[in-house]
């Protein structure tokens, strides 16, 4: 006889698995995004969501009108030559995105299972598909502005809250790998810790975009071929974006230490180990941009690891703080992840 417990339990086991291969698909769209960046292929495609007027991009440039430049430069200022490298380095990073929804789409259907159960996963899904759905529109704009930096910093930012609600919807769905912490009031006080270093984090991430902004009016001027000096032409906001780096380390070691405090549990004894690899390695992709000539390779990865350590912040702060809904009606309202 059929056990419908362990139907149950199937269909959430596969419920996490889609959630957890969605953030990694986010992700590996952020690392795109980080790619057209730093080749500087944002106009690679210049017009949505068609490139060069055709669904599948060319591959050189006797695939396109004689007059492209004519058609396409208007709005580009005339600055516009087909580059086949670019031109796919931004489609992928669309393709990427559009596969991005389509998995946003299907956690937001299967999360209805838990209506009944756990509302919140539901809300969360729907909150991770709206977020998505706004921020597809606003690559279009991007690309409609011609790379306008404060719609790049925002689409930025939506899809990290695309990530964090798919991390709280992966966090919530785990009701059986779930269970109340004994120390309340510790727990409460890492969690406020944590959550003034996400943001102080976010707020250097963001103060980086606008540094990438300036690095982009560098390379304008001195060219592909002067690269050792970009940073030397860089102005203020790079200073206090180095110099603040030296602040977010110090919160990560604070944040670090009370998590190594608190290692009662795998989860958070694993998110203090994974904090302390990630922050070297962010500071070391840091220092090869601003001493080795600001390698094309280096700043998708500087880019990536910062949303991932915020990803990791934010299942912290979930694991440790209290009241904030975690808890399931039947459940106490402080809460970590069990392995």
């Amino acid at each position: 006889m059929i056990n419908s417990s362990n139907l149950i339990n199937k269909k959430e086991q596969r419920f996490q698995s889609l959630v957890l291969l969605t953030i990694l698909i986010v992700y590996l769209v952020v690392l795109a995004g980080g790619i057209v960046r730093g080749t500087g292929s944002g106009m690679g495609c210049p017009d949505w969501p068609k490139c060069f007027g055709r669904w599948i991009p060319p591959t050189e440039a006797s695939q396109l009108p004689s007059n492209y430049q004519a058609i396409y430069g208007a709005k580009l200022k005339g600055e516009i030559e087909f580059n086949a490298v670019k031109t796919w380095i931004e489609y992928v990073n669309r393709l990427l995105g559009v596969l991005s929804g389509f998995f946003v789409f299907a956690t937001l259907i299967t999360s209805f299972q838990y209506w009944r159960k756990d509302k919140a996963i539901v809300i969360g899904s729907i909150a991770a598909f709206l977020l998505i759905g706004a921020n597809g529109w606003l690559g279009s704009r991007v690309v409609a502005t011609e790379l306008a930096q404060y719609l790049i910093s925002f689409h930025l930012l939506l899809a990290i809250l695309v990530v964090l609600s798919l991390l709280f919807v992966l966090v919530r769905a785990n009701p059986e790998q779930v269970k109340s912490m004994t120390n309340g009031r510790k727990e409460s006080r890492v969690a406020w810790l944590l959550l003034l270093t996400l943001f102080l984090t976010l707020g250097q991430l963001l103060l980086g975009t606008t540094v990438r902004e300036t690095l982009d009016e560098a390379i304008k001027r001195l060219g592909y071929g002067q690269r050792d000096s970009w940073i030397d032409n860089l102005d203020w906001r790079f200073y206090v974006h180095r110099s603040f780096s030296l602040v977010i380390l110090a919160f990560h070691v604070a944040v670090i230490y009370q998590l190594r405090k608190l290692g009662k549990n795998g989860w958070i004894s694993a998110i203090a180990t994974w904090l302390i690899v990630l922050v070297f390695i962010e500071i070391l992709t840091g220092v090869i941009m601003a001493y080795m000539g600001v390698p094309a390779a280096a700043q998708p990865i500087h880019l990536l690891l910062a949303i991932i350590i915020i990803g990791l912040q934010f299942v912290a702060w979930l694991m440790c703080m209290p009241r904030i809904g975690l808890a399931q009606k039947s459940a106490q309202p402080i809460y970590e992840l069990k392995i």
